[in-house]
C-alpha cells in the first residue's frame, strides 16, 4: 500500500494529539499564533518554572506543532500548523458522521411534530371511564 507524503499516521496524530490533551500546550500554542516567542515569554503567563515550559515545548516540538531556532542569542518557538490541520482534517470525518446523525434526529423530529396521518384523528380522546 502506497501512502501520500502529507497523510499522518496514527503515531503521528497520537502524538499531535497527546501534545494537544495539556492545557499549558494549547495556550502555549495559542500564544505561538500571534508570533514567534522566546522560552522566557512564554513562562511569563504561567505559574510554572521554566524547565517545565521546555519540557512542554520538547512535546510539541516532538509532535511537529512547533519548530526551534536561535536567532543571535535567543531561542525561538515557532508554530507549525501543518500537524493541526492534518488533526482538524482526521476530525472532521467524525463531523460527517454527527452532522448525518443529526440530520436524522431533525428529521424524526419533524415527523413527530408534523401532521397527524389521514387515518389518525385530529385530536386523542379521553379514556372512557364509562
Amino acid at each position: 500500500m502506497v501512502m501520500e507524503a502529507n497523510v499522518p499516521t496514527g503515531a503521528d496524530l497520537d502524538a499531535i494529539f497527546g501534545a494537544l490533551a495539556d492545557p499549558t500546550r494549547r495556550a502555549i500554542l495559542a500564544r505561538l499564533a500571534g508570533g514567534d516567542a522566546r522560552v522566557a515569554d512564554l513562562v511569563a503567563p504561567f505559574h510554572v518554572s521554566q524547565p517545565a515550559i521546555s519540557r512542554h515545548l520538547k512535546v510539541l516540538e516532538a509532535a511537529g506543532l512547533i519548530s526551534r531556532s536561535r536567532r543571535a542569542t535567543a531561542r525561538l518557538s515557532h508554530l507549525e500548523p501543518e500537524p493541526l490541520r492534518d488533526a482538524t482534517e482526521w476530525l472532521a470525518k467524525y463531523q460527517a458522521f454527527w452532522d448525518e446523525r443529526y440530520h436524522q434526529l431533525d428529521e424524526l423530529l419533524a415527523s413527530l411534530q408534523g401532521e397527524p396521518a389521514d387515518n389518525e384523528p385530529t385530536h386523542r380522546q379521553g379514556r372512557n371511564d364509562g
